[in-house]
């Protein structure tokens, strides 16, 4: 029986740091108000870079930490909501870029929680037994994506992208997972609604922006994701106490500390990055795994466990618990 087993991970995000007082400049805000809201001190934003450029050096630095060549790739999947264009994919850009001529490539969309469906399809495909290597990256360019003159929005976004590298292993790696959505409340956190612009309709005018309603999404998160969190715990074969760290979407400092009280777990085995990054959507998991690895909180050496979880826009949410 095939198993799938994340062996490399990276990330990358732009030099630019726009900081709190950098925003202050241009909009009615202040260090103050936003660090004391959301714990966002600083972000990363793109000058010049797309995000099949972010997710493209994801991928080769992946292949340079396994030693491997692009030929050897087999599939590549990028979650995103900020794609460079809808055709070719964000994925297939990448793949075009590395030269990874064997590898089927796709976009995954999912807002915030798709790095986690991403990384649940691509444990499907190398469990079946057909694919040997997988790189799944999250990676988004939200600045370019939100109303710079809304302060509720515009101060909670970064750029970036993370990814690992997925390889056939001989012992089971996925312990358990839950996929959920509910797009009767999608409204509360929505970005581009295509118009209709043909000849032979009525032209529907819309924004593009991405809006939200913050009150909803934190409700939403704090309560809905935090019992399917529990939910995916009791089904697993670990208890709360043999979880390592749980890396949760970095969408605002109080819903972490919320769901620290709600789970009944240590702060510190809830890792944060978002002082440093914002919300940077898919690639918000990705960049806090590759983070503690370097920062050493995290080994990849089949030692710990690790729970994930993503959530947002759609409405969507996932956790997968993973050994690493």
């Amino acid at each position: 029986m095939a198993f799938a087993k994340i062996s490399q991970v990276a990330h990358y995000v732009p030099e630019q740091v726009i900081t709190n007082n950098d925003l202050a400049l241009v909009m009615d805000t202040s260090d103050e108000w936003i660090s004391s809201r959301t714990g966002i001190k600083e972000r990363h934003i793109s000058k010049t870079e797309f995000t099949s450029d972010f997710a493209t050096e994801v991928a080769k630095s992946l292949l340079n930490r396994a030693g491997l060549t692009a030929d050897q790739i087999d599939f590549i999947i990028v979650a995103t909501v900020t794609p460079d264009s809808l055709m070719p994919s964000t994925a297939a850009r990448v793949q075009a870029n590395i030269g990874a001529f064997k590898a089927f490539a796709f976009d995954l969309t999912a807002a915030c929680s798709g790095f986690i469906f991403a990384l649940s399809v691509a444990e499907k495909f190398i469990s079946s037994g057909s694919y040997q290597r997988g790189i799944v990256i999250g990676a988004e360019t939200l600045s370019k994506s939100v109303d710079w003159t809304d302060r509720s929005t515009a101060v909670l976004f970064g750029d970036g992208a993370g990814g690992v590298l997925l390889e056939r292993s001989e012992s089971q790696h996925f312990l358990a997972e839950s996929l959920h959505s509910d797009g009767s409340r999608g409204d509360c956190l929505a970005f581009g609604k295509t118009p209709l612009t043909s000849p032979f309709s009525i032209e529907e005018k819309t924004e593009s922006i991405l809006k939200m309603d913050g009150r909803a999404v934190f409700d939403f998160a704090t309560r809905d994701v935090a019992k399917s969190i529990q939910n995916t715990i009791e089904s697993s074969p670990l208890s709360v106490d043999e979880l390592d760290y749980l890396l949760l979407h970095q969408a605002n400092i109080r819903i972490l500390d919320k769901m620290a009280k709600k789970l009944g777990v240590n702060r510190d085995k809830i890792p944060a990055n978002i002082m440093s990054y914002g919300n940077t959507s898919a690639a918000s998991i990705p960049i806090l795994l590759s983070d503690c690895v370097e920062k050493g909180f995290i080994h990849l050496d089949g030692s710990q466990k690790i729970l994930m979880t993503g959530f947002g826009g759609g409405l969507t949410w996932g956790t997968v618990i993973v050994k690493l």
